[in-house]
């Protein structure tokens, strides 16, 4: 009755697999040190995927989504400690301006193409950041820092209503997981439903989706939405995280281009490149954080360039790309003829 092809059935034990190890990964890896890594991949690979519903599915390249990171991280945080307000509720506030500021930056900006795209998110987003670091009410350049909960004799607890778990990081790890777990579902909604095709169809060329009827303003403004409310819920979850927001840290351009970096280099335009990419380069980050110390500062940004220049050399469509390659060569028939490939397979000949 549900007899799937084959490529269907690889594909959903795939899947089974993948949800299988990620669910035992905070369990296997032991440490909190070593569960704030797999925290971090869970975090890039989420902004990865909200970039690249924006910038993979739509070919919007937009370096500024540290603006919609920064407006959910502040959100959530300035309720929190101004008013008591829940982080849950923090969010979905938090959600909701990136969604506003989404629509006001979206109707100006589309009208530009290519680079000057690019140009004008990364003037937003320093926009923001000057903004963020003048106004006193949010705590200038000093930022935030969030209280810690505490039990009636004043000892750090746990709240899962607060979103705050201070004897373990094994919380905050299956959190990160089910955050991933959504933004990963939208874009799999997205990417098998009519607006996904849409979206590709703008990507490989725009007047041609508005000459069969495709409304290009329309579905490029709710792609960006759907991305800003994305990572808007990441940068909620962030600042419940680490317990302090600065305007250098949620708006830097160094993260906007992190985002766009993780999903390019797993594969922009893919369902799984964003989480190849952030296996590969959170990990690379943080251990040459740790191995070099203060004399390794920004070297993790050298090899990044290295792993891009490379990508785009030789495998444009990133890590997902190579994989794809990889297991074509591996299927396809062989051309030889059958003397020779038996002889190449070690076999005796035919007579």
């Amino acid at each position: 009755m549900f007899d799937l092809k084959p490529s269907s059935r690889a594909s959903a034990t795939i899947s089974a697999a993948a949800i299988v190890l990620a669910l035992a990964a905070p369990l296997v890896v032991g440490s909190d040190a070593n569960r704030h890594v797999l925290i971090l991949i869970c975090i890039y690979a989420a902004l990865a995927q909200a970039w690249n519903i924006l910038g993979g599915f739509t070919g919007q390249v937009s370096l500024g989504n540290a603006v919609f990171f920064g407006v959910g991280a502040y959100a959530a945080a300035v309720l929190f400690t101004k008013a008591g307000v829940s982080p849950w509720i923090g969010a979905l506030v938090g959600m909701g301006l990136a969604i506003v500021l989404a629509v006001l930056i979206g109707y100006p900006v589309f009208r530009l193409g290519g680079h000057y795209f690019a140009i004008a998110t990364i003037a937003i987003a320093e926009i923001a950041l000057v903004v963020f670091i003048n106004l006193d009410v949010v705590g200038g350049a000093t930022g935030i820092s969030l209280p810690l909960v505490r039990d009636a004799e004043g000892r750090p607890t746990d709240s899962l209503l607060l979103l705050q778990f201070n004897q373990s990081k094994l919380p905050y790890s299956y959190l990160a997981l089910a955050l991933l777990g959504v933004v990963q579902a939208v874009a799999f909604l997205i990417e098998r439903s009519r607006p996904g095709y849409y979206l590709r169809a703008i990507k490989n060329d725009q007047t041609a989706a508005a000459a069969i009827g495709v409304p290009v303003a329309r579905y490029k403004l709710y792609a960006m939405m759907i991305s800003a409310a994305c990572t808007a819920l990441v940068g909620a979850f962030y600042a419940q995280y680490l317990l302090f927001v600065d305007p250098e840290t949620v708006f830097a351009l160094s993260l906007s281009v992190l985002i766009a970096l993780v999903a390019i280099l797993g594969g922009a335009g893919s369902l799984w490149g964003p989480i190849l990419g952030a296996l590969v380069l959170i990990p690379l980050s943080e251990f040459t954080r740790t191995a070099l110390g203060g004399s390794g500062r920004a070297f993790d940004l050298v090899i990044y360039g290295l792993l891009i220049m490379l990508i785009a050399a030789f495998q444009p469509t990133g890590l997902v790309g190579l994989h794809r390659r990889f297991i074509r060569r591996r299927s396809a028939p062989s051309t030889l003829p059958p003397d020779r490939l038996a002889a190449a397979k070690g076999a005796p000949e035919a007579d």
